[in-house]
Protein backbone atom coordinates (compact mmCIF):
# COMPACT_ATOMS: atom_id res chain seq x y z
CA UNK A 1 0.00 0.00 0.00
CA UNK A 2 1.41 3.37 -1.03
CA UNK A 3 1.57 6.23 1.43
CA UNK A 4 3.79 7.94 3.91
CA UNK A 5 5.41 5.66 6.47
CA UNK A 6 5.66 6.21 10.19
CA UNK A 7 8.25 8.44 11.78
CA UNK A 8 9.19 9.28 15.39
CA UNK A 9 6.98 12.37 15.41
CA UNK A 10 3.91 10.35 14.43
CA UNK A 11 4.64 8.15 17.47
CA UNK A 12 4.52 11.20 19.72
CA UNK A 13 8.17 12.19 20.02
CA UNK A 14 9.12 15.54 18.49
CA UNK A 15 12.91 15.70 18.18
CA UNK A 16 12.83 19.22 16.77
CA UNK A 17 10.82 20.44 19.77
CA UNK A 18 13.50 19.06 22.06
CA UNK A 19 16.20 20.88 20.11
CA UNK A 20 14.26 24.14 20.38
CA UNK A 21 14.05 23.74 24.15
CA UNK A 22 17.83 23.32 24.37
CA UNK A 23 18.35 26.52 22.40
CA UNK A 24 15.91 28.41 24.64
CA UNK A 25 17.52 27.35 27.92
CA UNK A 26 21.19 27.70 26.97
CA UNK A 27 21.48 31.20 28.39
CA UNK A 28 19.96 30.33 31.76
CA UNK A 29 22.08 27.19 32.07
CA UNK A 30 25.32 28.88 31.04
CA UNK A 31 24.75 31.55 33.68
CA UNK A 32 25.15 28.86 36.39
CA UNK A 33 28.56 27.68 35.18
CA UNK A 34 31.47 27.82 37.60
CA UNK A 35 35.09 28.10 36.40
CA UNK A 36 35.46 24.33 36.86
CA UNK A 37 32.95 23.55 34.07
CA UNK A 38 34.74 22.39 30.90
CA UNK A 39 31.79 21.65 28.61
CA UNK A 40 28.93 23.44 26.92
CA UNK A 41 25.29 22.38 27.03
CA UNK A 42 24.46 19.64 24.56
CA UNK A 43 27.35 17.22 25.08
CA UNK A 44 26.93 13.58 25.97
CA UNK A 45 28.05 14.32 29.51
CA UNK A 46 29.16 17.27 31.59
CA UNK A 47 32.82 17.73 32.50
CA UNK A 48 33.84 19.35 35.78
CA UNK A 49 37.43 19.84 36.90
CA UNK A 50 37.41 20.17 40.71
CA UNK A 51 39.85 22.61 42.27
CA UNK A 52 41.46 20.51 44.99
CA UNK A 53 44.50 22.65 45.79
CA UNK A 54 43.41 23.57 49.33
CA UNK A 55 42.12 20.08 50.18
CA UNK A 56 44.20 17.49 52.00
CA UNK A 57 41.61 14.70 51.82
CA UNK A 58 38.79 15.75 49.49
CA UNK A 59 35.59 13.72 49.67
CA UNK A 60 32.72 13.91 47.21
CA UNK A 61 29.18 14.00 48.59
CA UNK A 62 26.22 13.09 46.39
CA UNK A 63 22.45 13.40 46.81
CA UNK A 64 19.39 12.79 44.69
CA UNK A 65 15.72 13.67 45.15
CA UNK A 66 12.56 14.71 43.36
CA UNK A 67 9.76 17.21 43.82
CA UNK A 68 7.08 14.61 44.57
CA UNK A 69 3.33 15.16 44.42
CA UNK A 70 3.77 18.91 44.82
CA UNK A 71 3.99 18.73 41.03
CA UNK A 72 0.24 18.04 40.92
CA UNK A 73 -0.33 21.62 42.09
CA UNK A 74 1.97 23.00 39.40
CA UNK A 75 -0.05 21.05 36.80
CA UNK A 76 -3.34 22.36 38.16
CA UNK A 77 -2.15 25.97 38.24
CA UNK A 78 -0.25 25.86 34.97
CA UNK A 79 2.73 27.37 36.77
CA UNK A 80 6.09 25.69 36.36
CA UNK A 81 8.71 28.29 37.34
CA UNK A 82 9.20 27.25 40.98
CA UNK A 83 9.38 23.44 41.00
CA UNK A 84 12.86 23.47 39.51
CA UNK A 85 14.05 25.40 42.56
CA UNK A 86 12.49 22.68 44.73
CA UNK A 87 14.39 19.96 42.86
CA UNK A 88 17.71 21.71 43.43
CA UNK A 89 16.97 22.65 47.04
CA UNK A 90 16.12 19.14 48.14
CA UNK A 91 19.51 17.92 46.92
CA UNK A 92 21.86 20.77 47.82
CA UNK A 93 20.41 21.11 51.33
CA UNK A 94 21.20 17.42 51.84
CA UNK A 95 24.79 18.07 50.74
CA UNK A 96 25.04 20.86 53.31
CA UNK A 97 23.97 18.41 55.99
CA UNK A 98 27.21 16.51 55.32
CA UNK A 99 29.24 19.73 55.41
CA UNK A 100 29.74 19.76 51.64
CA UNK A 101 29.76 22.68 49.21
CA UNK A 102 27.50 21.95 46.20
CA UNK A 103 29.52 21.85 42.96
CA UNK A 104 27.11 20.81 40.24
CA UNK A 105 23.59 19.55 39.61
CA UNK A 106 21.96 17.35 36.96
CA UNK A 107 18.22 17.30 36.31
CA UNK A 108 15.91 14.66 34.85
CA UNK A 109 12.63 15.82 33.37
CA UNK A 110 10.20 13.28 31.89
CA UNK A 111 7.17 14.61 29.99
CA UNK A 112 4.33 13.17 27.97
CA UNK A 113 4.84 15.79 25.26
CA UNK A 114 7.42 18.54 25.04
CA UNK A 115 5.68 21.89 25.30
CA UNK A 116 8.35 24.50 24.77
CA UNK A 117 7.01 27.17 27.12
CA UNK A 118 6.45 24.93 30.15
CA UNK A 119 9.70 22.99 29.71
CA UNK A 120 11.67 26.24 29.46
CA UNK A 121 9.92 27.44 32.64
CA UNK A 122 10.84 24.24 34.48
CA UNK A 123 14.48 24.22 33.46
CA UNK A 124 14.81 27.95 34.06
CA UNK A 125 13.63 27.24 37.61
CA UNK A 126 16.29 24.57 37.94
CA UNK A 127 18.88 27.09 36.74
CA UNK A 128 17.63 29.64 39.27
CA UNK A 129 17.98 27.07 42.03
CA UNK A 130 21.54 26.36 40.93
CA UNK A 131 22.29 30.09 40.86
CA UNK A 132 21.04 30.43 44.44
CA UNK A 133 23.11 27.42 45.52
CA UNK A 134 26.23 28.55 43.67
CA UNK A 135 26.48 25.27 41.79
CA UNK A 136 26.63 24.61 38.07
CA UNK A 137 23.75 23.09 36.13
CA UNK A 138 26.16 20.69 34.47
CA UNK A 139 23.67 18.77 32.38
CA UNK A 140 20.36 17.02 32.32
CA UNK A 141 17.83 15.01 30.36
CA UNK A 142 14.42 15.91 28.99
CA UNK A 143 12.70 12.67 28.01
CA UNK A 144 9.55 12.81 25.89
CA UNK A 145 7.48 9.74 26.79
CA UNK A 146 4.11 9.72 24.98
CA UNK A 147 1.51 7.46 26.54
CA UNK A 148 3.40 7.33 29.83
CA UNK A 149 2.40 10.70 31.32
CA UNK A 150 -1.03 12.35 30.84
CA UNK A 151 -1.08 15.58 28.80
CA UNK A 152 0.36 18.47 30.79
CA UNK A 153 2.01 16.26 33.42
CA UNK A 154 5.64 15.41 34.04
CA UNK A 155 8.10 14.20 36.66
CA UNK A 156 11.16 16.10 37.82
CA UNK A 157 14.13 14.84 39.80
CA UNK A 158 17.75 15.78 40.25
CA UNK A 159 21.20 14.74 41.39
CA UNK A 160 23.83 16.93 43.04
CA UNK A 161 27.51 16.50 43.88
CA UNK A 162 29.44 18.42 46.50
CA UNK A 163 32.90 18.44 48.04
CA UNK A 164 34.03 18.40 51.67
CA UNK A 165 37.35 18.01 53.50
CA UNK A 166 37.31 14.56 55.13
CA UNK A 167 37.99 15.86 58.63
CA UNK A 168 35.12 18.35 58.26
CA UNK A 169 32.42 15.86 57.28
CA UNK A 170 29.25 16.36 59.31
CA UNK A 171 27.85 15.38 61.68
CA UNK A 172 30.83 15.79 63.99
CA UNK A 173 31.45 13.18 66.63
CA UNK A 174 32.21 16.04 69.03
CA UNK A 175 28.64 16.72 70.14
CA UNK A 176 27.99 17.08 73.86
CA UNK A 177 25.12 17.70 76.28
CA UNK A 178 24.48 21.43 76.36
CA UNK A 179 25.16 22.03 72.66
CA UNK A 180 22.48 24.30 71.22
CA UNK A 181 19.96 23.77 68.45
CA UNK A 182 19.40 26.67 66.05
CA UNK A 183 16.39 26.46 63.76
CA UNK A 184 16.40 28.22 60.39
CA UNK A 185 13.02 29.35 59.12
CA UNK A 186 11.43 27.52 56.21
CA UNK A 187 9.53 29.24 53.42
CA UNK A 188 6.49 27.10 54.17
CA UNK A 189 5.78 23.49 53.31
CA UNK A 190 8.87 23.08 51.13
CA UNK A 191 8.44 19.81 49.17
CA UNK A 192 7.14 17.31 51.69
CA UNK A 193 3.79 16.00 52.83
CA UNK A 194 1.85 17.08 49.75
CA UNK A 195 -0.17 13.88 49.49
CA UNK A 196 -1.64 14.78 52.89
CA UNK A 197 -1.90 18.47 51.95
CA UNK A 198 -3.94 17.69 48.84
CA UNK A 199 -6.07 15.17 50.74
CA UNK A 200 -6.95 17.67 53.49
CA UNK A 201 -7.22 21.01 51.70
CA UNK A 202 -8.38 20.08 48.20
CA UNK A 203 -10.30 16.82 48.61
CA UNK A 204 -11.67 17.06 52.17
CA UNK A 205 -12.15 20.83 52.56
CA UNK A 206 -12.76 21.49 48.87
CA UNK A 207 -10.64 24.64 48.76
CA UNK A 208 -9.79 26.05 45.35
CA UNK A 209 -6.17 26.81 44.54
CA UNK A 210 -7.31 30.28 43.47
CA UNK A 211 -9.09 30.84 46.79
CA UNK A 212 -7.73 33.77 48.79
CA UNK A 213 -7.72 32.62 52.41
CA UNK A 214 -7.53 35.39 55.00
CA UNK A 215 -5.34 33.31 57.30
CA UNK A 216 -2.70 33.03 54.58
CA UNK A 217 -2.93 36.51 53.10
CA UNK A 218 -2.58 35.19 49.55
CA UNK A 219 -4.21 32.61 47.24
CA UNK A 220 -3.88 29.03 48.47
CA UNK A 221 -2.07 27.86 45.35
CA UNK A 222 0.61 30.52 45.68
CA UNK A 223 1.23 29.51 49.27
CA UNK A 224 1.52 25.83 48.39
CA UNK A 225 3.88 26.45 45.47
CA UNK A 226 6.38 28.54 47.43
CA UNK A 227 9.73 26.97 46.58
CA UNK A 228 11.92 25.21 49.11
CA UNK A 229 14.48 27.47 50.77
CA UNK A 230 18.04 26.93 49.55
CA UNK A 231 20.21 27.32 52.66
CA UNK A 232 23.61 27.29 50.95
CA UNK A 233 24.27 31.07 51.11
CA UNK A 234 23.30 31.09 54.80
CA UNK A 235 25.14 28.01 55.99
CA UNK A 236 28.21 27.61 53.77
CA UNK A 237 30.05 30.57 55.39
CA UNK A 238 29.41 28.99 58.80
CA UNK A 239 30.86 25.69 57.58
CA UNK A 240 33.98 27.45 56.34
CA UNK A 241 34.44 28.91 59.82
CA UNK A 242 33.93 25.51 61.52
CA UNK A 243 31.02 27.00 63.47
CA UNK A 244 28.61 24.07 63.07
CA UNK A 245 28.79 20.55 64.54
CA UNK A 246 25.78 19.07 62.80
CA UNK A 247 23.01 19.91 60.35
CA UNK A 248 19.61 18.29 59.98
CA UNK A 249 17.69 19.07 56.79
CA UNK A 250 14.06 18.92 57.91
CA UNK A 251 12.23 17.10 55.13
CA UNK A 252 9.65 14.30 55.24
CA UNK A 253 9.60 13.02 58.80
CA UNK A 254 9.85 16.50 60.27
CA UNK A 255 12.06 17.37 63.22
CA UNK A 256 10.90 14.18 64.94
CA UNK A 257 12.64 11.82 62.54
CA UNK A 258 15.31 13.96 60.87
CA UNK A 259 17.08 15.44 63.88
CA UNK A 260 17.98 12.06 65.48
CA UNK A 261 19.71 11.05 62.22
CA UNK A 262 22.65 13.33 63.06
CA UNK A 263 22.93 12.67 66.81
CA UNK A 264 25.49 10.32 68.36
CA UNK A 265 24.00 7.39 70.27
CA UNK A 266 23.20 8.34 73.84
CA UNK A 267 22.38 11.98 73.07
CA UNK A 268 18.83 13.28 72.82
CA UNK A 269 17.55 16.58 71.47
CA UNK A 270 15.25 18.74 73.57
CA UNK A 271 13.12 20.95 71.29
CA UNK A 272 11.04 23.83 72.62
CA UNK A 273 8.02 24.14 70.34
CA UNK A 274 7.16 27.66 71.52
CA UNK A 275 10.51 29.09 70.41
CA UNK A 276 9.73 29.66 66.73
CA UNK A 277 6.95 31.08 64.59
CA UNK A 278 4.83 28.38 62.94
CA UNK A 279 3.56 29.72 59.57
CA UNK A 280 -0.23 29.95 59.11
CA UNK A 281 -0.37 27.22 56.46
CA UNK A 282 0.47 24.60 59.10
CA UNK A 283 -2.29 25.83 61.41
CA UNK A 284 -4.70 25.71 58.46
CA UNK A 285 -3.73 22.11 57.72
CA UNK A 286 -3.94 20.97 61.33
CA UNK A 287 -7.31 22.59 62.02
CA UNK A 288 -8.91 21.63 58.71
CA UNK A 289 -7.78 18.02 58.84
CA UNK A 290 -7.97 17.62 62.64
CA UNK A 291 -4.41 16.32 62.47
CA UNK A 292 -2.78 15.29 65.74
CA UNK A 293 0.17 17.39 66.91
CA UNK A 294 2.56 14.42 66.80
CA UNK A 295 1.52 13.68 63.22
CA UNK A 296 2.15 17.28 62.20
CA UNK A 297 5.62 17.22 63.77
CA UNK A 298 6.64 14.00 62.01
CA UNK A 299 5.20 14.92 58.61
CA UNK A 300 5.98 18.62 58.06
CA UNK A 301 8.84 20.98 58.86
CA UNK A 302 6.42 23.21 60.85
CA UNK A 303 8.37 26.33 59.89
CA UNK A 304 11.89 25.03 60.60
CA UNK A 305 13.60 23.91 57.41
CA UNK A 306 17.04 23.24 58.85
CA UNK A 307 18.49 22.70 62.33
CA UNK A 308 22.10 23.52 63.23
CA UNK A 309 23.92 22.02 66.21
CA UNK A 310 26.43 24.54 67.61
CA UNK A 311 28.49 24.83 70.77
CA UNK A 312 27.23 27.47 73.24
CA UNK A 313 30.37 29.59 72.87
CA UNK A 314 29.79 29.97 69.12
CA UNK A 315 26.03 30.62 69.22
CA UNK A 316 26.36 34.42 69.30
CA UNK A 317 28.68 34.37 66.30
CA UNK A 318 26.29 32.12 64.36
CA UNK A 319 23.31 34.35 65.08
CA UNK A 320 25.26 37.43 64.04
CA UNK A 321 26.04 35.81 60.70
CA UNK A 322 22.42 34.81 60.17
CA UNK A 323 21.20 38.30 61.09
CA UNK A 324 23.48 39.74 58.42
CA UNK A 325 21.59 37.65 55.88
CA UNK A 326 18.26 38.81 57.35
CA UNK A 327 16.89 35.27 57.61
CA UNK A 328 14.80 34.30 60.68
CA UNK A 329 16.50 31.90 63.07
CA UNK A 330 15.78 30.83 66.64
CA UNK A 331 17.43 28.93 69.49
CA UNK A 332 14.97 26.06 69.62
CA UNK A 333 16.59 23.68 72.08
CA UNK A 334 19.68 21.80 73.25
CA UNK A 335 21.24 18.37 73.53
CA UNK A 336 21.04 16.26 76.67
CA UNK A 337 22.32 12.87 77.75
CA UNK A 338 19.77 10.16 77.00
CA UNK A 339 18.80 7.18 79.11
CA UNK A 340 19.56 4.73 76.29
CA UNK A 341 23.23 4.74 75.27
CA UNK A 342 22.39 2.96 72.01
CA UNK A 343 19.82 5.36 70.55
CA UNK A 344 18.84 9.00 70.11
CA UNK A 345 15.49 10.74 70.07
CA UNK A 346 13.75 14.12 70.17
CA UNK A 347 11.92 15.23 73.26
CA UNK A 348 9.48 18.10 72.67
CA UNK A 349 8.74 20.47 75.53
Amino acid sequence: MAGKGFDYKSAGVDIEAGERVIENIKGAVRATFRPEVLTELGGFSGLFEPRLGSFQEPVFSAATDGVGTKLKLAFAMGRHDTVGIDAVAMCVNDLLAQGAEPLFFLDYLAVGRIENESVVEIVSGVAEGCRQAGCALLGGETAEMPGFYPPGEYDLAGFAVGLVEKKKILPSKEMFPGDLLIGLASTGLHSNGFSLVRKVLLEHAGFSLEEHLSSLGLPLGEELLKPTKIYVPLVLPLLREDAVKGIAHITGGGITLNLPRILPSGLNAVVEKKKWVVPPVFHLLQETGRIEEDEMMRTFNMGVGMVLVVSPDLATKVFERLEQEKWPAWKIGWLEKGEDENSSMVRFV
